[in-house]
């Protein structure tokens, strides 16, 4: 029997590549996005059906859940939205935070939360989550974005407790840097302050340290297919070399020791 699953952020990155490799499995893929028109790749597969989705209008969710659930009964919810938010935060504006929370965190547990009925009725569901090796290790002028992604690592954890007993599976997914235009996407924001470190974090990005660790999305998405399949109530996958070498190190080193790494590699000092 074909399952289906439900993947948001879509339209690039870990998002497509996932989208592509569960269409190719066989599986029903429902692949959302803020902006459908411009997608003409999946489009052209025939079990891919394509939503329009901004995961920070909670009533836009409710319309989509209910309009996913009428083309195939949802098996497998894989919450994949978000972006950076980058810069020092003297220069980050209330609203500027607020829109980083409503789409990585709330956007997150607001569509979980939509799909919840559907799954506890069928007694069966599993739901995985994106989220950075960033909740772990953060770089400088991101304290933001790892903090959304820190969130829904230990949201993802709290959740066990309520789902496991209505046959329920909730993961994370934690991928280090990614050959993506992820940190590309990312919103910037300068403050004078803090302007020539900042442009020492963004040359750093750019020249061949993080660069050259970076892993294949492909990689990372092959971890999402395992634990949408493996059957395991493994909660935290840490997905490609990058995030998986750089944690052994947390665990041996500690983290005063690797953000003075980081602290080095990126600025200098």
């Amino acid at each position: 029997m074909n399952k289906t699953i439900f993947i948001t952020g879509a339209s690039s990155g870990l998002g497509k590549i996932t989208a592509k490799l569960f269409a190719e499995k066989g599986w029903t893929v429902i692949a959302t996005m803020r902006n459908t028109e411009k997608e003409t790749e999946l489009s052209q597969l025939p079990t891919v059906h394509l939503l329009q989705l901004d995961v920070s209008n909670p009533k836009q969710i409710m319309e989509v859940v209910a309009k996913a659930e009428q083309i195939s009964p949802v098996d497998v919810l894989f919450n994949n939205a978000g972006y950076v938010l980058a810069g020092a935060l003297e220069g980050i504006s209330d609203e500027q935070m607020e829109q980083q929370f409503n789409t990585n965190v709330f956007g997150t547990i607001r569509l979980t939360r939509a799909f919840l009925p559907y799954f506890r009725e069928r007694k069966a569901g599993t739901i995985i989550t994106t989220t950075s090796l960033g909740a772990y290790i953060p770089d400088p002028f991101m304290s933001l974005y790892p903090a959304t992604k820190a969130a829904l690592e230990i949201w993802t954890a709290g959740m066990t407790y309520e789902l496991d007993r209505l046959g329920i599976t909730i993961k994370s997914i934690v991928p280090g840097f990614m050959q993506t235009n992820f940190a590309n996407n990312a919103q910037m924001t300068l403050h004078p302050v803090y302007e020539e470190e900042m442009m020492k974090v963004l040359a750093a990005y750019s020249n061949s340290g993080p660069a050259s660790e970076a892993d294949n999305p492909a990689d990372i998405a092959a971890v999402v297919y395992e634990a949408a399949t493996d059957g395991k109530s493994q909660i935290h996958y840490f997905a490609g070399n990058d995030a998986i070498t750089r944690y052994k190190e947390l665990k041996l080193e500690g983290i005063d020791s690797i953000l003075d790494t980081r602290r080095k590699l990126f600025l200098g000092e």
